[in-house]
């Protein structure tokens, strides 16, 4: 089913491009085509954080933890200021596009970093990285929720997760690239980067834009677009349950490693495998059990997503509790997975809970705000952090009060109230 009639076909149309073979006409191949460019996307973001001692070591002018915190976050905010934009040109012009020339251009910079030999480089590639990322997701979350209109939209999106999570799974492995002589940081960078620039010609080829609907208003500018979600009382609600536990889940992911490191005085290899993979494998699980539950939940009330979801961020509670003081690896390690099915039920229905509240005119818009407020809160979080941490505030101080954060965010989910399907 469409969410509003169709009344006039964009630019950016399959029209422009003739017929299309069935195959390629079917609305899971652009999923299956967009997984790797998911990996891909955060695959460089978990090396960095997994490969930090080697390339504290070997890079000029990096030596606090703040100053690493910086440069975690500056790829965050440069990228949050500029999601709303990538999104608005998705809405706007061809999706698929959109998508193909920013796996290319951070493909670039991911092997650009592997080239860098001072702290002043790296921020600039890091920031470069920001830009050239930022128009992925909302292009590629909007493109999936084109094709999957209502009872498999949650699983399609939750498939296209899966590719995070396998990029930050891969990327786990990195400290031990690292450490390998033959190998280290700067080869990982520079293989990933080649292997995205090769992936964006036969994605350009076989990736297509759907037939979109667009309304009176599909060409609106970027003030009215952002005007009308901006006064969507359901959409405010949404940036805000889509913000809070971020702040955590950033967290995790970049520091971790480091404070499974430092508190069991583990290899850099062994903390970087031990922190990102058990979260992630199970964020996988709980991204495709989240997406099932949320479509069959959806057949009998419309409120369905926004219950998985809200189920997944309560479990955020004692996963956030538990990491703040593990007395013992495989603790930790169970904290983690519980805290990864939960993220997979949270993750996988933020862009269908946001098709039900706004257009489809200004989803990818609407989804860049997300980013916008999200990661700019995440990147504050993460510069925090290790600015917390060079004062010497406790962790279990500072994951119950992560904790506090994401029981506001359940009650901020359930006053969603969805339109439709």
């Amino acid at each position: 089913m469409q969410d509003h009639p169709p009344q006039r076909m964009p630019p950016s149309s399959t029209r422009s491009r003739g017929p299309l073979p069935a195959w390629l006409r079917s609305a899971w191949l652009p999923v299956a085509l967009l997984v790797p460019v998911a990996l891909l996307n955060y695959l460089d973001r978990q090396m960095l954080a997994t490969m930090k001692s080697s390339m504290v070591a070997d890079v000029a002018g990096l030596q606090t933890d703040a100053q690493w915190g910086f440069v975690l976050a500056c790829f965050k905010w440069i990228y949050a200021l500029l999601s709303p934009v990538g999104g608005y040109i998705a809405d706007r012009f061809s999706r698929r596009w959109v998508i193909a020339v920013s796996l290319f251009a951070w493909s670039a910079v991911t092997w650009a970093t592997g080239h860098v030999t001072s702290y002043d480089q790296l921020v600039a590639t890091r920031a470069l990285m920001g830009v050239s990322e930022a128009f992925y997701i909302p292009a590629a979350l909007a493109l999936i929720a084109d094709l999957h209109a209502g009872p498999t939209r949650s699983r399609a999106v939750g498939i296209h997760q899966t590719g995070i999570y396998l990029g930050l799974i891969l990327g786990g492995f990195a400290g031990h690239v690292a450490d390998e002589p033959n190998l280290g940081w700067r080869w990982a960078f520079g293989a990933a980067g080649v292997v995205g620039i090769l992936y964006a010609l036969p994605l350009v080829c076989l990736l297509h834009d759907p037939p979109r609907p667009v309304s009176d208003r599909g060409d609106l500018s970027p003030r009215v677009a952002v005007g009308e979600l901006v006064r969507n009382r359901d959409f405010l609600l949404l940036v805000v349950a889509f913000t809070l536990p971020a702040i955590a889940g950033w967290v995790i992911k970049d520091w971790m490693p480091v404070i499974l490191k430092n508190r069991f005085a583990l290899s850099q290899g062994a903390a970087g495998t031990t922190a990102v993979v058990w979260v992630q494998v199970a964020s996988i699980i709980g991204a495709v059990l989240g997406g099932l539950l949320a479509d069959r939940w959806m057949q009998r009330s419309v409120r369905g997503r926004v219950y998985t979801s809200a189920i997944g961020m309560a479990l955020f509670l004692p996963a956030l509790l538990g990491l703040g003081n593990p007395g013992t690896v495989t603790m930790a390690i169970a904290m983690l997975v519980v805290f990864g099915i939960g993220w997979g039920f949270f993750d996988s229905n933020n862009m269908p809970i946001l098709s039900q509240v706004t257009r489809p005119e200004v989803r990818a818009t609407g989804y860049g705000i997300m980013n916008l407020v999200s990661i700019s809160v995440g990147g504050v979080g993460d510069w925090g952090f290790g600015a917390l941490q060079d004062a010497g505030t406790p962790l279990p101080l500072i994951f119950g009060v992560f904790a506090g954060v994401a029981l506001v965010s359940v009650a901020v989910m359930l006053l969603i109230r969805p339109r439709h399907a």
